[in-house]
C-alpha cells in the first residue's frame, strides 16, 4: 500500500477501491504470497528490516505485546514469543486458571524441544492475515495492518482460515503452483492459529477461550 504521508500522530495512505474477489484473483494472491514467503526472513522472529524493538498485534485501542528477535528454531520461537507471553497475559487476567495454564505449559515444552518444527526455513510473513487484512482491489490484493516478522509461511495459510476467506481453495491452489506445503500442512492448522486465538480469548473472552485451550489440549 503506498504511503502518501506520515508523521508522528498519524498515516496517510492511498484510498483502496473493494471489488468482489474472483477466482483469478485468488490464484494470483495464493502465488504472490508465496512468493513474498519465500523472500526469506534472517530468523526466526526477526522484524522487518530496519525495525527495532518489538511488535505489537491486536487492535490499536489495545495492542498486546510482540516479542520479536531471533530464535534458532520456529517451535521455540512460537512457544517463547508467542504462546507463553499470552498465556502469562490469560492467566493474569482471570481467563484461565491453573489446570488450563498446564495444558499450555506442556505444549509450550513440546515446540521448545523442536517436537512439531518442520524442514521450512524462516518466510517473511504478514503475520494477522485474517480475511478482514485482504483488500480485494481492481488491480489485485492488497495486504493492510501487517504484523511482520519472521516466521513460518503456514501461520499466514491457518488465519486465512480462522474466519474464512472468499475462494480459499483457490488461494492454496495459486500458493502451491510457487511453493509445495509441507506433508500434513493440514493437521498443523490449529496449532498455527493457537497465538490468534489466545489474542482473541484475551480481548473478547467467550468461544475464543475454549477454542484456544481444545487446541492446545488436542495437539499430537
Amino acid at each position: 500500500m503506498t504511503v502518501l504521508d506520515a508523521g508522528e500522530h498519524h498515516l496517510e495512505l492511498r484510498r483502496l477501491t473493494s471489488v468482489h474477489p474472483t477466482a483469478e484473483a485468488a490464484r494470483a494472491f495464493g502465488a504472490a504470497l508465496a512468493r513474498t514467503h519465500g523472500s526469506g526472513a534472517d530468523a526466526w522472529g526477526a522484524g522487518p528490516d530496519g525495525w527495532t524493538g518489538d511488535g505489537f498485534f491486536g487492535p490499536s485501542s489495545e495492542p498486546l505485546p510482540m516479542p520479536l528477535g531471533a530464535w534458532e528454531g520456529w517451535g521455540a520461537f512460537y512457544a517463547e514469543a508467542r504462546i507463553a507471553p499470552m498465556v502469562r497475559l490469560a492467566r493474569d487476567r482471570g481467563v484461565y486458571d491453573a489446570d488450563a495454564t498446564r495444558t499450555f505449559d506442556r505444549l509450550c515444552s513440546r515446540l521448545a524441544g523442536g517436537d512439531l518444527d518442520t524442514d521450512d526455513q524462516p518466510a517473511r510473513i504478514h503475520g494477522d492475515l485474517w480475511s478482514g487484512n485482504v483488500m480485494w482491489t481492481p488491480e489485485g490484493v492488497t495486504l493492510i495492518d501487517p504484523a511482520a516478522h519472521g516466521g513460518h509461511r503456514e501461520t499466514d495459510l491457518a488465519l486465512l482460515a480462522l474466519f474464512g476467506t472468499p475462494h480459499l481453495d483457490l488461494v492454496l491452489e495459486g500458493y502451491e503452483s510457487e511453493h509445495a506445503l509441507a506433508d500434513g500442512w493440514s493437521e498443523r492448522v490449529g496449532l498455527h492459529q493457537l497465538h490468534c486465538q489466545l489474542v482473541h480469548a484475551i480481548l473478547f473472552g467467550g468461544g475464543y477461550t475454549e477454542q484456544a485451550l481444545t487446541v492446545a489440549d488436542g495437539v499430537r
